[in-house]
């Protein structure tokens, strides 16, 4: 699992509200990209969490950039979106994740876990400016 719904509307989210140049609420974002509003609110309040969007409250409120496009990197959006690093494989990142029976002996973790580091360095340098610009 690398990249869910929850990463692909929290990247469409963000390029909609760095876009208007002002905040927009849970409501409108929710009909323009046609997704359910709970599902679509709860990424927002993760991305609030994080810092990547400020949240204002009352009748004018909504959620705005918090940092410029060139500052928020993919990889920060993705762990936001879905709550956890994305793995390639469950067991890339750590052999521990590995059945115990074959956690010491796994021939193919060393691979596995360096193309886990190539694909976290790839998104910690991605930046939503990068994806937007293309």
């Amino acid at each position: 699992m690398l990249l869910t719904r929850a990463s692909e509307y929290a990247l469409l989210s963000l390029a909609l509200i760095g876009e208007s140049g002002e905040p927009k609420d849970v409501d409108t974002l929710s009909k323009q990209l046609d997704i359910s509003k709970s599902f679509l609110a709860k990424i927002l309040q993760n991305l609030a969490k994080r810092g990547i969007l400020i949240s204002y409250k009352g009748a004018k409120g909504g959620f705005a950039l918090n940092k410029r496009f060139d500052e928020i990197s993919i990889m920060e959006v993705i762990e936001a979106a879905e709550g956890k690093s994305p793995s390639v494989f469950e067991c890339s990142p750590a052999r521990e994740c590995c059945p115990s029976d074959r956690a010491g002996s796994c021939i193919i973790w060393p691979f596995l876990n360096r193309l886990q580091n190539k694909i976290d360095g790839f998104l910690e340098n991605l930046t939503l400016k990068d994806i937007l610009d293309t």
